[in-house]
Order: C-alpha cells, then structure tokens, then sequence
C-alpha cells in the first residue's frame, strides 16, 4: 500500500520514489530483485530520466521566452509517455515496480518498437544539443547566466545535473551502483561552466546517455522470474536506500520494527537540496 502513496511524492518521477523505497525493504528482509526485475527497473528508470529532461528543457526554454523549443521538447516527450505506457499501462504514476520485483515484462515486440522510438528521438536530442551550444539568441540569456562555482555547489549542497554542470563528478549509479547498474555501468556527464547553458548542455548529454543504456540493457535482457517473495512481517531493523533521481540524490531511511508496517520512512527529494542554491543564485 506503501508504494501507491510514494510513487505520488512526484508525478515527473514515480518510478525512482517507488525503486528506492523496494530496494530499502528488500534490503531489511534480505531479499534480492530477480535480474530481469532489476534489468526492467533500470529501463524504466532511463525513460523516466528522458522524459524529465526533455519537461525541464521545455520549461527552462519557455522561461528564456524559446517558445519553440518548449513544443518540440514536449512532443518528444509525448513519445517516451507513450512507451512507458505500452510497457507499464500508466502515462504519469507508472506503478511499476512491486516489494520483490516488478508487475510488468518487456516481450520483443515492445522492445523493438522501444528502439525504433529511441532512434527518432536520438535526432531530435543532437538536434536540441546544437540548438542549445549555437543559437545566439537563445545563448544570451544562457551563457553566463547563474553561474554557480564547483566549490559553491559543494557547500550549498547542490545535487544532479545542476552539481554536475558546476564540475561537481558525482552520481550515484557511479559512485554507489545500485540494481543492474552494477553490471551497465554509466558514464558520468560533467560541464565545468556551471552556467545556465551548461546545465543545459548537461541534460541533453544525459538523454544520450539514457539512450545507450537503454539499448544496452535491452540487447542484454536476462531470462527468468520477475519477483522473489518478501515476507509480509519484517524483522526490527534500520536501512538506508540512495538512488539517483533525474534531478539528483534521491535518499529514503527506512525503520522496521517486526510489524508489516513501517515504524518511519524519511525521503529526502533532490529539490530540496538544490533549493538552496537557487536562493543563492536569485
């Protein structure tokens, strides 16, 4: 019941909030995710990754009065919607993911029209990147624009994209590898700038990159089952689950105390750590 209440802390990402919070109650019964359960989490997790970036480039282009690029961005974005949808029947809380594994497969017809859909908007993302690196217009009132220091970013605390724009080379599918991570290993986006453009710069390259990943796991997708048994009453414990959410560290503390029903959960979203850095930069 949990997991329907979590996955509705953000609707742009429902699916890391419900992976983290798995992966804290996995980690407390001492259960472990069958692999394609994990392989299918990590798909998941990339579009949803895709689908928050190209919301945050139209929104931040309409705010630099882009217009243009704020439809062509959310039309993508309509077509990463429409295939987290074939693969989980949701648009927004996609409900993916149970305590043990995951509810829904990939079969190789959903898996082929996944990367015929990638593959059209791998053009459209190299098309966005060189919007965002030439357009002077657009430029004007990106370069140079709320620039933010690596040292700044360490001490305000800022996390995910907005950190890597500044230099700051963390991420914690590589830092802490989590689920199939550990076996598709990500190559870490980092911009020295810590300008406006960078921070652009750095979520289009991660499209890319969500892009290889994607491709990769689906051309390595493991056989088997799609969920081990949790037991209903977990024993008194404490845990710790970190994920990287598409805007950053995505921390959940978990406490048990031998009921099925959690003594605390505590999440603590990126935003509120890079909250403080937008006051800062304002």
């Amino acid at each position: 019941q949990n997991l329907y209440l979590l996955e509705r802390i953000c609707g742009i990402c429902s699916h890391i909030h419900a992976t983290a919070y798995c992966q804290g109650v996995e980690q407390l019964a001492g259960v472990q995710a069958p692999p394609r359960a994990q392989a299918i989490r990590l798909l998941v997790a990339e579009l949803e990754r895709i689908h928050s970036h190209y919301l945050w480039l139209g929104v931040a282009a309409h705010e630099a009065g882009f217009d243009t690029l704020f439809m062509y961005s959310w039309r993508d974005r309509e077509t990463v919607m429409d295939l987290l949808e074939s693969i989980t029947g949701n648009r927004v809380n996609y409900s993916a993911n149970l305590l043990g594994g995951v509810k829904c497969d990939v079969n190789t017809q959903q898996a082929d029209e996944i990367l015929s859909k990638l593959e059209f908007l791998r053009e459209r993302t190299r098309h966005y990147l060189d919007v965002v690196n030439s357009d002077m217009l657009f430029l004007q009132r990106t370069r140079g624009v709320g620039v933010m220091s690596r040292s700044q970013a360490e001490v305000l605390g800022a996390v995910g994209p907005t950190a890597r724009a500044s230099g700051v080379r963390r991420d914690i599918r590589i830092e802490a590898p989590y689920g199939a991570y550990v076996d598709h290993p990500v190559k870490l986006v980092v911009e020295a700038a810590g300008d406006l453009e960078a921070r652009f710069i750095v979520r289009v390259r991660e499209i890319q990159e969500s892009f290889r990943l994607i491709r990769e796991i689906l051309e390595t997708m493991p056989e088997g089952e799609l969920e081990a048994r949790v037991p209903r009453r977990i024993k008194p414990a404490e845990a710790i689950s970190r994920v990287e959410a598409p805007r950053g560290e995505l921390f959940y503390f978990l406490k048990s105390n031998g009921t099925e029903k959690p003594e605390r959960i505590r999440v603590r979203t990126p935003t509120i750590c890079n909250m403080t850095s937008v006051v800062k930069l304002a």
